[in-house]
């Protein structure tokens, strides 16, 4: 019902549990998908996995009307639970955000809105909680940390600037503001940036900026 009161947002399809939603969205498109973490059956962290992993295995054709590719669905893990754990696997699955089902209305519209524009967002209220506590397992050595280490240094000193902002948790605009720039020089380093760490979308980017010292708790 809120979602379908909003002129520029429409359900396309409801599953009850994380198996109708794997099948729901291999016949369907959606531009955002809202998931719940505890379901019957198949949970919203493996849903959520395997909704990407099909997306990326369709050809180019199937993904868009237009016969174009795309990123596949964005996916916002909806939770009554406040804890780590759920937020972290959700971005590891591939969620592009976390909310408590407890947020405001308001805040879960913008949240799909946010998302579909391509700005990932996690609630406010775990995110520095969230990736301070993990952030300890983050860096320790690895071969992905070494790779996500080498991409963040063919940053240019600019796009530097911006990436640390974005791992601060600041939005475009705040960027702007801050770095004195157009929103849409801004939005051209974002791109840039996620091009160069092949990072799907923001989370991801903020997760290598923990992982290689960027940002430290």
């Amino acid at each position: 019902m809120l979602i379908n009161s909003q002129p520029d947002l429409e359900v396309v399809a409801e599953a009850a549990n994380g198996e109708e939603a794997v099948s729901a969205l291999a016949i369907t498109r959606a531009d955002v998908v809202l998931m719940d973490v505890r379901m019957p059956g198949m949970d919203g962290i493996e849903a959520t996995r395997r909704i990407l992993t099909e997306h990326l295995r369709r050809p180019p054709a199937a993904s868009t009307p237009s016969g174009g590719g795309d990123a596949g669905p964005r996916i916002v893990v909806l939770t009554t639970f406040d804890l780590d754990e759920y937020a972290l696997s959700a971005i590891h699955a591939g969620a592009s955000g976390f909310l408590l089902k407890d947020a405001p209305p308001e805040e879960l519209l913008e949240a799909v809105r946010t998302v579909h524009r391509g700005d990932a967002v996690i609630a406010p209220s775990t995110t520095r909680r969230l990736l301070d506590h993990v952030a300890p397992l983050l860096r320790l050595p690895s071969a992905t940390q070494d790779a996500h280490a080498a991409a963040v240094a063919r940053l240019t000193t600019r796009e530097r600037e911006v990436f640390e902002l974005i791992a601060q948790g600041l939005s475009n605009p705040e960027i702007a503001l801050k770095l004195f720039l157009s929103e849409a020089t801004v939005k051209t380093h974002v791109g840039h940036i996620l091009a160069k760490l092949e990072a799907r979308d923001r989370v991801q980017a903020v997760v290598m900026a923990y992982e290689t010292g960027i940002v430290r708790p």
